[in-house]
Order: C-alpha cells, then structure tokens, then sequence
C-alpha cells in the first residue's frame, strides 16, 4: 500500500510537468479552493483548431447570466446582419373629410429598441415624432376624431418570459421588451427624502409612463446612512406600480429608472401630447390589446400606412448590448431573430412572435448550421433567466461558428476588454496593460452566479474560452480573484511565441 502510494507521489510531478500552465492553474489554484469546492464550476478553453488547453466540467449545462448576450447578437449578426434596421410605421384606418381623420391613428411597432431611449445612439424622438407629424399633416389630417393606438403586434403579448424572478421584474434591467417600446420601457421618477426619520419619501413621476398606472408609494426616509433601499414592483397583470422600503435622510434626491411594462400605450400618449403643441387633437390614446375589449382591430395589412421611420443599425445596436450589457436590447433581438427564421421557415409573415416560438427555431437554425445543441438551453435573450443552462464547450463551438463569419471582426469588437470602459473596465487591474488587451470578453452576474465568455487574440491564435461558476456560498469579490487568475494565465499562454 505504501509502495502504491509512494509511485502515485512520484508521478504526479511528471503529470503536472506535462500540462500547460492553465491547467496547473485550475487543478492547483481552483480545484483546491475551498469556496469552490461545493460550488458548480464548469471551463474550457480551446486553440483555434478546436484542441483543448484546459478544462473543468467543460460539457455541464450551467447557468450563463449575460454571457447569454454574446450567443443571442452572434445570433444577429448572423441572421438579421449588422446593417439590419429595426422599423416603425405610421399608419390609419377610416378615411379623411376637410382635414379629420374619421377613424384611428397607429404607431406600428417593429421592435424598435432604441425608439425614445436615452442612450447616445439612438435618434431624438423629437426628430421621430416630427418625422411622424409631417406625414400626418402631409396626408391632410388636422384633427383625429379616433385615438391614437399603440400597436405591437408583431410580438407575444410578453413582456418578459415567464421565468423571470418576480423580485426583478420592476427595476430597469427587467423593463422586457415589446413590438412597440418606448424609452427602453422605462419610467423615470425623482425621490427625496422627507425631513425626518419616519416622514413619507417624495415620490414623483416624471415620465415617460403610462397615462393608465397607478403609483402607490410606502417608502419611508431612513436613518443617517441608509441610503436608497427602495424596491419596486411592476407587473403586466394590472397598471399598478408599488414604491416600498426606505431612502436614507442623508440621501441626495435622484433620479429612478424603473420598468414600464405600458411600451405601446405609453408611446402612443407621447406622441398625441406632441401632436397637440401642433393643434392636431385625438380622442385619447389606447393600445391594440385594449381596443381589443370593446373593438374589431383591423388586421395590420388593411392600414393606410403614411410613414416608416428605422432605428439605428443592428451593428450599433449589438457595441451596446455588449459592452454595457443591456438586457432590453438583448431582448429585443432575441425575439426579432426568432421572428425572421420563422418566416424564412414559412414563407409568410409571422406576428406574435413567443419566446418559446423564438427558442425552438433558435435551436433548429444551430443544428442546421452545424453546430450540436448538446448542453445548450436558451430561455431569453439577455441571461436573466435561471431556465438557460449552457455548457462551456457550447460557448466554444458556438465561438467558432461566429469566428468564420465575415462580420466576426465587428463582433468581437463588440465585446468589452479589461481596463477599457464596459462592464471588464475594473477587471485585472494589476495585469499587464498589453496582455489586457488580447481579452474580448462577456461578464454575467447573478445571485450566487459569476460567468466569463469570450476569446483571446494572441500569439497562438484565436483562443475561445468559457468560465462558468454557479451556486458558491459567499460573496462574489471572493470568488472573483480565481476567476480572473484564470483568464490572466489564458491569456499569458496565448502571449507565449
């Protein structure tokens, strides 16, 4: 027994000799880590050949967080291509008499997730909506004696999927998306705190939001350093938004963006109010899914339509998505992937797009490009849902696929590197600034869930590389040391000549 023992001492140095140093890393740094020990961890690293450099569970299906984003704009890229634009049109039913419009306006979604956004790469909605005017104005309409209607038919009647944790639907990050959005489907609202412990926090919304909702707010203010520990809660069962917690009475007033779960009604009342500073009055502002209750809606086809205005190419719409990891967008051309395949399948339009319908078709455009679905599970489009499980040679070959793709330079520019600005800006602050640079990767975050995807651009090649670590027992910041030591040896291994 002892002879045995003493033959397995002796050749565990030649084992360890014969791995690469980000083996030796995983196997001496990780494998040992009491933190990871009773957590889920799963890696792989591979050559532009596809040959293995190092692995850890590499074929467990786990839960992926925002490296989800980087497979559903990949997914863009190659079915929608980086110049697609999203579009929304204007049109009407009834007919015109001496300048009123007896019967309805309509903002006719197509998804466009940048319509009314503040984010730097969308157009004013100034410019939109006067866009949107003039062709009213054009076609002889000076009063609309019908309402203004929201329409987004084009998707399910879904904000989110159904797997999304209530406790995250209300905040920003779980706004959802819809085929008419409005201001990334966000609320925004001022808070300040009262002027002592216990009084009422001030509350105000300052829009955009829905003419429908009802705010009901139980924040209190907070003792001296408590600062803001206010929830919300918003649903699409019922226009009904909930304020509860506490806002600390040292607290600076700011500014809350909150999920509006109301895109097409909520659009369709911005527009009427900057249609009257214009004199051109409505009978007020609906969507299709309400007008549903009381009306026939016509079929889209059967419109007048007057206007069609686009959002900014997909390519810029991705850098974004990526690099600030914005779960809207994600959404958003999740479900716009989803609907183009389904009418390249058919032949014909598909409205209602589901996320289920989205999912499976996803899957059957994988297999049918060659790459195996083993150990891939996409529920959403942005990793919010805790029903995606993928496994880290999926990310891989799903790597290699987008690697010979003509538009896989635009791609991996869209993914953030250590030290520039982006979710990695903070990531391997000591490491040297050169070998930082060779890192374009995915951060993913969720309770108890740390991810990295992406590729390294050495010397050695293209290397692919995921690192997925679920279900630890502490704080991320403990964890997070060995997972950046890991992507710091790949990298160093990729820097060898």
């Amino acid at each position: 027994m002892k002879k045995s023992f003493a033959a397995v001492l002796l050749l565990l140095p030649l084992a360890l000799f014969g791995q690469n140093r980000v083996q030796q890393y995983i196997d001496g740094q990780m494998k040992t880590d009491s933190l990871l020990i009773n957590a889920v961890v799963g890696i792989l690293a591979v050559d532009e050949n596809g040959a293995e450099i190092a692995a850890w569970n590499p074929d467990m299906p786990m839960l992926t967080a925002s490296t989800m984003k980087t497979i559903t704009t990949g997914l863009g890229y190659e079915v929608l291509g980086p110049a697609f634009r999203f579009s929304t049109r204007i049109a009407y039913d009834g007919w015109i008499e001496k300048g009123v419009l007896h019967g309805n306006l309509y903002i006719v979604g197509g998804a466009d997730p940048t319509l009314g956004s503040r984010d730097t790469i969308a157009f004013p909605i100034d410019s939109i909506f006067g866009i949107w005017a003039k062709a009213v104005t054009d076609a002889g309409i000076r009063r609309i004696d019908g309402r203004i209607i929201g329409d987004d038919r084009i998707y399910e009647e879904e904000s989110i999927p159904s797997s999304w944790s209530y406790g995250n639907i209300g905040y920003d990050y779980g706004s959802g998306t819809s085929g008419l959005s409005f201001c990334e489907n966000l609320s925004y609202f001022e808070i300040e705190a009262g002027e002592v412990v216990g009084d009422p926090v001030r509350i105000t919304p300052v829009g955009p939001h829905s003419p429908n909702m009802t705010y009901i707010n139980e924040v209190t203010t907070g003792e001296k350093g408590d600062g803001d520990n206010t929830e919300y809660y918003a649903s699409s069962i019922s226009p009904i938004g909930k304020f509860t917690g506490t806002f600390g009475i040292d607290a600076r007033p700011r500014t809350l963006a909150q999920s509006n779960k109301y895109g097409p009604v909520t659009c369709a009342t911005e527009f009427a109010t900057y249609l009257r500073t214009l004199g051109i009055g409505c009978k007020g502002t609906t969507d299709v899914r309400e007008m549903a209750y009381d009306y026939s809606v016509p079929p889209q086809r059967s419109l007048t339509y007057i206007a069609e205005t686009f959002s900014p190419e997909l390519r810029r719409i991705v850098k974004v998505t990526n690099t600030i990891s914005n779960n809207f967008f994600a959404e958003t051309i999740f479900k716009m992937v989803g609907k183009t395949l389904l009418e390249r399948k058919t032949g014909s339009e598909w409205m209602n797009v589901s996320y289920s319908q989205a999912s499976q078709v996803i899957a059957e455009y994988l297999q049918d490009r060659g790459v195996s679905t083993y150990g891939y599970t996409q529920d959403d489009g942005s990793g919010l849902s805790r029903q995606n499980y993928v496994s880290p040679r999926f990310f891989t070959r799903f790597y290699a696929m987008m690697a010979q793709s003509p538009d896989f330079p635009e791609y991996l520019a869209s993914f953030p590197s250590p030290g520039r600005p982006g979710t990695l800006q903070t990531v391997l602050r000591k490491a040297d600034p050169e070998l930082k640079k060779t890192i374009f990767a995915k951060s993913g975050s969720l309770s108890s869930v740390r991810c990295y995807a992406g590729y390294v651009d050495s010397r050695r090649g293209l290397l692919r590389f995921a690192i997925l670590v679920n279900n630890y027992a502490c704080s991320t910041s403990r964890v997070q040391p060995k997972i950046e030591g890991f992507m710091e040896e790949l990298a160093k291994y990729g820097d060898k000549q």
